[in-house]
């Protein structure tokens, strides 16, 4: 029942303590690992970091990109939670990795390239794209924000309003601007009737705006193209971010040029951490459904019984 939904359920129905949810989980997938070798054949795999509390609290998480499944977790964020993986991997496994996906972060590089110097390491589509997004975000903050001041400013008058008056045009932007979070985030192909104006808008109202989610949009389309066109197109993405005089794009450019050759290896070989990022969000959800494992070990239990092809049939079924 605790694979199938949330802890507080499993007490109540159950009429058993929380611990001993817990620790039933604990003991069911000791029994599981001890018959079972999830990292057998593992050869192209994704590692990321995923907040399980708050409180910068993080398992390490690694999914195998040909079954999609979650084949290992550990506590903590750091090279030994990561050097534990292979560890329990071994050497003569370690060198038969082939392709890594991962974020841009150090110390999982560092390792991964102890461990297996012959494996690719490619740069996650899906974390060069959320830079972008977090840079559009902040500079249509930017403009949130001076929309705000200029309104405090100088507020619409109230009242009976004056025939054909023109509306409150800085009301109107911080309105549109409030509003058009999503419509810039969006993918094109997705966008709905609605977040389409809201983009118009922007394009004919806000040309700063504009031009970052113009950047976005192409960074996210250099994935795209086949291989051999790739380069010269990213060349040509960080120098015009490089030129747009938005201070957010402008740093981006530096961290797109530093991640040039893993952005390109993960072009050339087709490789995306999204089964990780998708996994990623059943551990959230799973998170949440088990909403009071304060021990970690019991998460991670949970976790790989539901998400590593091991789940328990419920009785009957």
């Amino acid at each position: 029942m605790a694979t199938q939904t949330s802890k507080i359920a499993v007490t109540e129905l159950m009429r058993i303590a929380w611990r001993t949810v817990g620790a039933v989980i604990t003991r069911v997938w000791a029994e599981v690992e001890g018959r079972v070798d999830l990292l057998s054949g593992l050869t192209r795999i994704g590692i990321d970091e995923v907040s399980y509390r708050r409180g910068h609290l993080y398992l390490m998480v690694v999914i195998d990109h040909d079954t999609g499944r979650l084949v290992w977790a550990g506590k903590g964020q750091t090279k030994a939670t990561l050097q534990s993986f292979f560890d329990a991997l071994g050497p003569e496994r370690s060198a038969q990795i082939t392709h890594v996906t991962a974020d841009s972060a150090g110390y999982i590089a560092d390792v991964v390239g102890t461990n297996c110097p012959a494996a690719i390491q490619a740069a996650d589509p899906f974390h060069v794209v959320k830079w972008a997004n977090d840079a559009l975000g902040e500079v249509r903050l930017t403009a949130w924000r001076e929309a705000r001041a200029a309104v405090r400013a100088n507020p619409p008058r109230r009242g009976r309003p004056v025939k054909d008056a023109p509306p409150h045009l800085e009301s109107q932007r911080l309105r549109l601007l409030t509003r058009s979070r999503y419509a810039l985030w969006k993918n094109p192909e997705n966008l709905t009737s609605s977040q389409s104006a809201q983009l118009k808008w922007i394009a004919q109202t806000d040309p700063r705006l504009w031009r970052g989610y113009q950047l976005k949009e192409g960074l996210r389309a250099i994935f795209k193209l086949p291989h051999h066109e790739a380069p010269e197109a990213l060349n040509a993405w960080i120098t015009s971010a490089q030129r747009c005089r938005i201070p957010q794009f402008a740093a981006l450019a530096k961290t797109v040029q530093a991640q040039r050759g893993p952005i390109l290896l993960a072009i050339e070989h087709g490789l995306s951490n999204g089964r990780t990022e998708a996994v990623n969000l059943r551990i959230r959800l799973r998170t949440r459904m088990a909403y009071g494992f304060r021990d970690p070990h019991a998460l991670i239990a949970i976790l790989m019984l539901t998400l590593g092809g091991h789940r328990p049939r419920l009785p009957g079924r």
